[in-house]
This record gives structure tokens, sequence and C-alpha cells, in this order.
């Protein structure tokens, strides 16, 4: 790992000026790197200023700047090295499967930036899989959108999704760049989402993905097949998610029945 991680000097874009303020000074501290952070002025594995070195720069105590960094960690934008010092970590997305969200209302409470790039926009006649899980008439047509996600600007997944024709006709005169089709379809299409069924399994990336990821062919991916229905019970969305495996995790919380329940 030290051959990867990377030495910053004390920069004046550190600098900052503490105002009478109803905001800690460890969340202005701790705000101003997440900044320099997600906006890539501090890269993957690039070394952070060493705690008397911030001090210095932002002219607070050693407990606030601790404060600072231990929240920073918490969120798993840097990490601490023995003996080494404190480094920016590449971005990790996690989403918790307990709610169902799209991936940049899942990443935004953290503060992450989100966008997608567009690899194809296509209406086609639907594999057996497709036709069965959108419930489509075999004569129909189903709209293919395929997209590479974006975390902090480093890819994270390739998502091929499908739709009814209705539905997929619509979306494809939308920005998907820039806006979740989830909240398009609830904001715009007035379609309210009311669950998913997700299957989740392991993957090797094909040739395609790892290039548009920037990984190598065969690296371990986390795929999952996510079918999302309207509150009416209607599917609106079948798709293939491939995520990255170094850099996303799901998170879920199950409940053991108790011996009464079982009976």
């Amino acid at each position: 790992m030290s051959s990867r991680l990377k030495k910053v000097e004390p920069k004046k874009t550190f600098e900052l000026n503490i105002e009478a303020s109803p905001v800690p000074y460890y969340a202005q501290v701790r705000d101003a790197l997440r900044k320099r952070i997600l906006d890539r002025s501090l890269v993957p594995h690039q070394k952070m200023p060493s705690e008397s070195q911030m001090i210095e720069m932002f002219g607070v105590s050693r407990i606030t700047i601790r404060r600072a960094l231990h929240e920073l960690e918490n969120e798993g934008l840097i990490f601490g090295v023995h003996g080494k010092g404190t480094f920016v970590s590449k971005p990790k997305a996690f989403q918790d499967l307990t709610h169902l969200q799209s991936f940049g209302e899942a990443m935004q409470p953290h503060g992450y930036e989100t966008f997608s790039k567009v690899i194809s926009l296509k209406e086609l006649r639907p594999s057996d899989q497709v036709l069965e899980k959108l419930a489509v008439a075999k004569n129909e047509k189903v709209t293919e959108i395929k997209r590479v996600r974006y975390l902090n600007r480093e890819p994270m997944s390739v998502e091929t999704s499908y739709f009814p024709e209705a539905i997929g006709r619509r979306l494809i005169k939308e920005d998907l760049s820039s806006k979740d089709i989830f909240l398009i379809l609830e904001n715009d299409f007035g379609i309210v989402l009311g669950n998913a069924e997700l299957v989740v399994g392991a993957h090797l990336a094909d040739d395609l993905q790892a290039r548009l990821l920037g990984v190598e062919s065969g690296s371990p991916m986390l795929h999952i097949e996510r079918l999302t229905s309207a509150k009416n019970g209607q599917a609106v969305n079948f798709e293939h998610l491939y995520h990255r495996g170094d850099s996303f995790r799901y998170k879920v919380r199950v409940e053991r029945s108790s011996s009464k329940d079982k009976k």
C-alpha cells in the first residue's frame, strides 16, 4: 500500500477563517476538508497534512482537528495508517437495502457527488427474462437504458435497465445524466413506487465492464437483479446492476423471529 500513498505539503487552499457562527469549529474544519476531498483537490491515497500543520492552517486546537478527522473517517472519506499518517480514501458507495432508493438518493446524505454517463438508449424485443419480469405482451417492445454511475467522478457501476415501452419512450427524452430515474418516475411521471425485489450474487467483470469501470477483466463485482413495482403492483423497471467489488457495500438488517412467532 505504501507505494500508492502520496505526500502533500500544506497549501493555502486549506486555510479557514473561523467566524462567529452557531456551527462548531470542528464541523467547519470537517466540512472544509470534506469539500476538498469531494472536489478532488485531495485525491484518493493522498496524504493529509499532519495534525500540527492543520492546527496552524485552521487556527484551532488539536482536539478540534482530531474530532473533525474522526468524523471524516467515520464517513469513509479518510483512513489512518499507523506510523505513516492519514490518507484520503477511495470513494465507496454504501446503500441500505431496507429502503428503496435510487443511487443518487442514497449517496446525497453523505455529501457525495453523483452523475451518470448514458452508454446506449434503444427499443428492442425483450428477452424471456425481461418479458416475464415486466409482464409485457410478447409483441411489445421494451426500452433498454445502459449507464455508468459515478461517485465523486469515479465509475462505480454499470447498469442495464428495462422499462415498458410507454414509460421508456418518455424516459429517453429526459436528462438521464444528472437526474435519477426514480425521481423522474415519481415527480415527473406521477408513478408512485412501492417496492422492489432484489437478487444478489457474484460476478466477474467482462471486457466491456472492465473498460467502463477502469478495472481488470475478471475483477470481482457485485451483481444485483432488481425488479421495481409501483404502489398498484405494476412492474415499472427491471435491471441488472453491476457494482465494483472494491467500491460498493450494501447493508441490511434482519430480525430473528421468536419461538412464539414460529408457531
